[in-house]
């Protein structure tokens, strides 16, 4: 046993439906246990703003995080007051970045419905799409982007399950040098840690970047959205993991079939 850097995804991944809560406490003795005696490091990434983050964990019983990774990847915290992002990971999404550019061409799309104004921050613009306009409105909106010389990322992933708005799914519009993914690239620098020293989780299409971006040990919770389970199966190797169960006792799964605990 060593220590390792532990990055889950939030919503349908750690935290799941009433069943799933005496996981989520045995999971978080474990990571206790860990960080207390190796130095583990224990990170949040969601795709939540630090608002609806907050919100969360007002209902949850989550662990306070050595970083906090919020709304895909553009914000990284280390302090738990949470006022301040990081700001060197700011400065490097600035470069090449038109917010009000951005937002000026997704207005053309009607099918674009913007999201609340706790989503609308500083590195990401965030829409509601329903899936079969989606088909049609991202390609173009891609190519408009691209005319503009916009440095930008699309990001389009399905809705957590205590969503007000189910048939509709998530399309942020960010940086290019951003996402979950990136953010935990990051960390590991700061850290120190290797792929091979690193644990990643999650359910949905917003969370491939975080299984994609080089051998971390990946751990795909048991309810999955088709969005990611699709892309595991085209892409199979055997640091990333399926696991059989769901949310916590899904990770629990995966941590134990690597070794980590």
């Amino acid at each position: 046993m060593k220590a390792f850097l532990f990055v889950t995804d939030l919503d349908d991944t750690l935290v799941g439906d009433k069943k799933s809560l005496n996981f989520l406490e045995q999971l978080n003795e474990e990571l206790i246990n860990h960080r207390k005696t190796y130095g583990t490091k224990i990170v949040y990434a969601t795709g939540r703003s630090l608002t609806l983050y907050q919100q969360l964990i007002n209902t949850q019983e989550l662990l306070e995080p050595d970083a906090l990774i919020t709304a895909v990847g553009t914000e990284i915290y280390f302090n738990s007051n949470y006022k301040t992002p990081d700001l060197k990971w700011s400065s490097k999404l600035s470069i090449g970045w038109n917010r009000d550019l951005v937002e000026k061409i997704a207005a053309n799309f009607e099918d674009l419905v913007l999201q609340k104004a706790s989503e609308q921050l500083p590195f990401k613009v965030s829409y509601l799409v329903k899936e079969e306009a989606a088909k049609k409105v991202i390609p173009q909106l891609d190519n408009l982007l691209k005319k503009e010389n916009i440095k930008f990322n699309l990001i389009y992933s399905g809705n957590f399950s205590g969503s007000e708005n189910l048939e509709s799914k998530n399309l942020d519009i960010l940086p290019f040098d951003t996402d979950k993914g990136l953010a935990m690239k990051y960390l590991q620098n700061e850290w120190g840690h290797s792929a091979h020293e690193t644990v990643v989780c999650g359910d949905s299409g917003n969370d491939i970047a975080l299984f994609s971006r080089g051998e971390e040990r990946g751990i795909i919770v048991g309810n999955a959205l088709s969005e990611l389970r699709e892309w595991y199966t085209a892409n199979k190797t055997d640091y990333r993991y399926l696991a059989k169960s769901f949310y916590a006792e899904g990770i629990l799964e995966g941590l134990r079939h690597f070794q980590f605990i």
